[in-house]
């Protein structure tokens, strides 16, 4: 045999040999212990919830599920870390509002694309964010809010768990929308920040209703609107900003999982599937809502509604974040 046709032969050989290793690496995944980084500290809402997803997720996989906090660059460092992996199906990250969406116009240097470097797998869950105000702020409903701070607004200050989190963004946009300029306090986490608030440092908050909400009741702080379209399950009594005036505010955070771009599509169906399976498990469902985060819709749940709902979610922050004059170096 001519010495062109061997090496032809042999490169159709090691071709073959190389796509039946993947297919087969892809229907036996995973064979080990599979990495979930939270980029973001432990402790924090994000934390929490994927360690309630995190043991179902490795009962129905067969393998553990390791948690990894890589709490830096408000969510960036360890989502960035997740878009170079190899795309084996070994490490996924969970990313939310903040690192899928909201970086993506916040940011002046990028460290990923949220739309293209990564293999969406699955939207879990949304939850509702609520505008809160220290307990002895005069003010007991949206509209005396506004009126407040627009006449206080150069001595006010409120808090958020760090510059670019999805707290300072809400507040932000609430900020925008009633057209005042107020000092950011940024906190390293959303603990110290509500423990200033509690403690009447800071004027107020926009917390997710998972740390607000005990909180709330608990009559250390006051709750003025929730910051989403619809009322919140959790505090159906509290009017949303929409029904007070400020219409179309909305600052619903959601989460979910991404794998790295170019991962198997095998392996981002098993995952789903997974997934899809944990999050309907009774005892996870009730755990998610102890947090006030709530399982999304079935038809919410494919890789594709994730992928195109990332590209929708970063154009309608993009418009708010620029219309707010928001920008981080």
């Amino acid at each position: 045999m001519p010495a062109a046709r061997t090496l032809a032969a042999a490169v159709l050989v090691a071709s073959c040999t190389f796509a039946t290793a993947g297919t087969s690496s892809a229907q036996t995944w995973p064979t080990r212990p599979v990495t979930m980084v939270v980029p973001f500290s432990a402790g924090g809402p994000g934390d929490a919830l994927g360690r309630i997803l995190a043991p179902r997720l490795g009962e129905v996989l067969g393998q553990t599920i390791v948690v990894e906090n890589i709490g830096a660059g408000g969510g960036l460092v360890g989502t960035a870390r997740v878009a170079k992996a190899v795309p084996d199906g070994y490490t996924f990250v969970y990313g939310n509002i903040a690192t899928h969406a909201q970086s993506q116009a916040l940011y002046k240097k990028q460290l990923y694309n949220a739309a293209t470097d990564f293999a969406a797998v699955i939207l879990t869950s949304q939850a509702s964010t609520v505008l809160t105000v220290r307990k002895d702020l005069p003010v007991g409903n949206l509209r005396e809010f506004i009126a407040h701070v627009k006449a206080n607004q150069k001595t006010m200050q409120y808090a958020s768990g760090g510059a670019a989190s999805p707290s300072h963004m809400a507040c932000a946009l609430v900020n925008s929308a009633i057209g005042v300029n107020v000092t950011h306090v940024p906190y390293r986490g959303s603990a110290p920040a509500m423990q200033d608030l509690i403690a009447g440092h800071v004027d107020y908050q926009c917390p997710g209703t998972a740390s607000a909400i005990p909180i709330i009741k608990s009559g250390h702080i006051k709750a003025i609107a929730m910051l989403s379209r619809e009322r919140s399950p959790s505090m159906p009594g509290l009017a949303t900003a929409h029904e007070q005036g400020l219409t179309d505010l909305e600052a619903e955070t959601w989460s979910g999982f991404f794998l790295p771009k170019g991962t198997p599509d095998a392996i981002v169906r098993r995952l789903n599937a997974a997934a899809i399976a944990t999050l309907q498990t009774p005892s996870v469902q009730q755990r998610l809502g102890d947090v006030r985060a709530f399982v999304v819709a079935p038809e919410q749940r494919t890789p594709e509604y994730l992928q195109a709902f990332v590209v929708r979610e970063i154009a309608r922050w993009s418009a708010a974040i620029k219309a707010a004059g928001i920008a981080v170096e």
